[in-house]
């Protein structure tokens, strides 16, 4: 395999709604390149980086696929990230160590909610951009109509680099407006590029403006050509969309046909002329927010950026080659915990096909497989100086149960778990303590079913998705004092334990006091009369919550002599427990969290009137910082109102909202839904 310096590299993620073409895209650059020699495709699922068993099925991309494409003595590195909003993960990832973005656009469709997502997730991530809007042969597609969406949306910086060319009311090609060319296109996919049909002047005077305004923006001489009437030369102008790329000052805007191959050649060449390589932003940042400097000739360094846990391979650990250039079989510390890591084989990656490389260069992008210690997130360099900072990931919401469908497969489960956990840093897992529940958080019901999916067909557990139980609590709300006696005689010696105790509202737990007077209990049996309660609240009498926030003071009571015991002491107690808490006004409580929701400032109304549904408790709304057109909606709602609200948020701001949610306190139930509550817990029983 050749070598590729960092000034032949490009790293580029391709970002959009779903079902804007991003996979036929890559797939068409692949095949144009000589990359593959079939065009794969998703709808028939013999795509080339769709090969994951769930994405055939589902249709869709289920996880970011690599691709290596070769132009022009230089490789371009595809990552093609699925436009499902609960696996956002995946896009973190690839634009961490990407060096621009490529966004997707539905001719059609126009601007959506993806659009608008990846055009902020590319933002923050300070990548430089470009547009390729696509389906364009769709006769109801509207270029032109896009396009003012476009710069409506997000600014007019975007600008247009070939727009459709319509010869007798349809779509036959594109004009390049930076070589003033026409490439026509036949159903076979194949293009000549033939002369500007004169039809089209219009259409390209009008839009060649646009590009060259744009291009005049970036430098003052340029401009003042512009502006004085002067030719903007043709390496003038790729120049300056090359520097206008890197700046944000220019967002290249192409027209295409993925499934067709419409547009891959002109994209091709403007990503080796024009986009940028790692090296172009001087510096990458480190965990501590420091620059730490870009040295391709310098010490190597890797970030480890996604871990695959792959049944037949092992740990597969991809990476980018942060400095320096990486050989096979070098040895790198990791900075996380000092330990050293040897590479062995190194691999450059085409869907599930690997490459076995020599060695990669500053700024490619690789895997490693079977590596001891090292995490998504890990920084491992010569000497272990270095930690680069780590992904961002979205925060999961969406809690499920997770049980086996088979019994005895409980440590199955955990196992297989465990290695999605290394995979996918937007899982969450833990057994709640309280309901023995097994708990999986994900993004959505999409993500959780595809790590479903994955624990069946890799690790063969067959596992199930239910309702989180929620941990409910009881308490007392008024003073009782109670007599609790055992006195049992079956020969020998008997059983005797008199106790008085009053039952009274606390604070947090059990907090026990004794007041006997006279010896009436002698305190050799208090602990057994405090244990004996102790136990007895792991289980409350409304429907066997716990107990919390319990005061209870021994203050008189009798015993025998001979047949007193700890064990007749601690079952009184447990008698005076269950005669007296019933009398004491016993509630049930139900665990409220803080919600905190970003949404659109249109559909405010819409959230908040769905709160209140909810049971939630407005406790403010302001403007979001650095989000305009948005606002914070804060609330305090019950837990179990929150089960699909990932769902209903996504549904009511077309998945523009997010939210936080963390619990706060107990507070009491309703007296309308304490039935419904108790009534499912002895069903349960």
């Amino acid at each position: 395999m050749a070598t590729f310096d960092i000034k032949r590299i490009r790293n580029i993620a391709l970002l959009g709604h779903s079902g804007s073409g991003k996979t036929s895209l890559a797939e068409a650059l692949l095949y144009v390149s000589g990359g593959s020699d079939r065009l794969g495709k998703t709808a028939e699922g013999n795509s080339n980086l769709d090969y994951d068993p769930e994405a055939i099925r589902r249709k869709i991309s289920v996880a970011a696929g690599f691709a290596p494409v070769f132009w022009k003595d230089v490789k371009i590195n595809l990552i093609d990230t699925p436009g499902q909003p609960g696996l956002a993960g995946e896009v973190a990832q690839a634009l961490r160590v990407a060096d621009s973005a490529i966004i997707l656009v539905d001719g059609k469709a126009g601007v959506q909610v993806g659009t608008e997502l990846a055009w902020e997730r590319a933002t923050a991530a300070g990548l430089p951009k470009a547009i390729f809007i696509n389906k364009f042969d769709d006769n109801e597609a509207r270029f032109g109509k896009t396009l003012d969406a476009l710069h409506e949306q997000f600014g007019r910086a975007i600008c247009p680099i070939t727009i459709p060319m319509v010869k007798d009311g349809s779509v036959r090609g594109a004009i390049d407006l930076v070589d003033l060319e026409a490439h026509v296109f036949d159903d076979q996919g194949r293009h000549s590029v033939q002369a500007i049909p004169e039809e089209s002047g219009e259409a390209v005077e009008k839009y060649r403006d646009m590009l060259l305004e744009a291009v005049a923006g970036t430098d003052e001489a340029l401009m003042e050509k512009f502006f004085g009437g002067e030719d903007i030369t043709h390496m003038e102008i790729v120049n300056a969309v090359h520097e206008g790329i890197i700046h944000g000052d220019i967002v290249p805007c192409f027209c295409g046909c993925a499934t067709k191959l419409w547009g891959a050649w002109t994209l091709l060449n403007t990503i080796s002329e024009s986009f940028p390589r790692h090296s172009a932003k001087g510096s990458e940042i480190s965990a501590d927010g420091d620059e730490i400097a870009i040295q391709p000739e310098g010490a190597p360094a890797i970030f480890v950026f996604r871990t695959v846990a792959d049944p037949f391979v092992g740990k597969m650990s991809f990476f980018k080659v942060m400095n320096g250039v990486v050989k096979g079989d070098t040895t790198l510390k990791n900075f996380r915990d000092g330990s050293s890591e040897r590479l062995g084989k190194i691999y450059t990656v085409k869907g599930k096909q690997q490459i076995e490389a020599e060695q990669l260069c500053c700024g490619d992008i690789g895997m490693v497989a079977k590596l001891v210690s090292a995490q998504t997130g890990d920084t491992l360099s010569w000497n272990g100086d270095k930690q680069y900072a780590p992904t961002e990931y979205p925060l999961p919401f969406y809690i499920r149960a997770i049980e086996p469908t088979a019994k005895g497969d409980e440590d199955k489960i955990s196992s297989g778990v465990a290695r999605l956990l290394d995979e996918d840093p937007t899982l969450r897992y833990e057994v709640d303590k309280e309901t023995k529940q097994m708990i999986i958080t994900g993004m959505g019901g999409t993500h959780l079913e595809l790590a479903q999916a994955k624990l069946k067909a890799r690790y063969g557990v067959d596992v199930k998705l239910s309702e989180r139980r929620i941990a409910y609590r009881e308490a007392i709300r008024k003073s009782v004092k109670i007599q609790g006696k055992h006195k049992k005689q079956s020969g020998g010696h008997g059983q005797y334990g008199d106790v008085w105790i009053e039952f009274s509202p606390g604070e947090d737990g059990l907090e026990f006091t004794e007041s006997v007077v006279g010896g009436a209990v002698p305190k050799n049996f208090f602990p057994a009369v405090e244990k004996g309660l102790q136990e007895c609240m792991a289980k409350g009498v409304l429907a066997g919550y716990p107990m919390v926030g319990l005061k209870a003071n021994l203050y008189d009571g009798s015993y025998h002599d001979v047949d007193s015991s700890e064990m007749a002491f601690k079952t009184a107690a447990s008698i005076a427990y269950r005669d007296g808490i019933p009398k004491c006004s016993p509630v049930l409580l139900e665990p409220l969290g803080n919600l905190r929701v970003l949404v659109p400032d249109g559909q405010v109304g819409d959230v908040i009137g769905d709160l209140n549904k909810r049971r939630g408790k407005i406790m403010g709304m302001d403007q979001a910082n650095g989000k305009r057109g948005y606002s914070v909606v804060e609330a305090e709602v019950p837990e179990s109102e929150m089960a699909d609200y990932v769902h209903v948020l996504r549904a009511i701001s077309q998945g523009r909202g997010s939210f936080t949610f963390y619990f706060s306190r107990y507070a009491d139930v309703p007296a309308n839904i304490v039935e419904k509550i108790i009534a499912d817990a002895k069903t349960e029983e």
